[in-house]
């Protein structure tokens, strides 16, 4: 079997981009939850609001760090303890099911891409593979 053909643009890097862009529209529903907790746990200053907030900040962090291996165990992590939130505040702990869902799905997609990048299986590796061969089919009949 032949080695896949390498590529020159890098599908993790525009994955990559896909999990700091899920992770922002973490924040923005995060951000959205707040009023809730406004109304019903006291205002945003109670420890339910301070939760919320750091929740916030540390998505936000993570979008600068989503290239490092351990970045997917923390993303993970957190919306483990996002769902343990459900004891506070069940808003929050629905919202952490929610997106838990969805990083199941970007892991599973993740998995996916990299299993077809491994097998030469992306549009853009079989592109390259036939101009090579045809490139190398015009150089053949100048060699006789």
């Amino acid at each position: 079997m032949t080695t896949p053909a390498p590529l020159k643009k890098d599908p993790m890097k525009a994955f990559r981009g896909i999990m700091a862009g899920t992770l922002i529209l973490e924040v923005i529903v995060m951000a959205l939850a707040l009023p809730v907790i406004a109304k019903l746990h006291g205002g945003v200053t109670s420890l339910v609001g301070w939760i919320a907030f750091a929740f916030i900040a540390v998505f936000i962090a993570m979008c600068a760090f989503v290239r490092r291996p351990w970045a997917i165990t923390a993303v993970v992590a957190l919306h483990v303890l996002l769902i343990a939130t459900w004891l506070l505040l069940p808003a929050m702990g629905v919202i952490g099911v929610i997106f838990g869902l969805v990083w199941a799905y970007l892991l599973w997609l993740r998995r996916d891409l990299l299993k077809r990048m491994a097998e030469g299986r992306l549009p853009a590796q079989q592109a390259e593979a036939q101009a090579q061969q045809a490139e190398a089919q015009a150089q053949a009949p100048q060699a006789e």
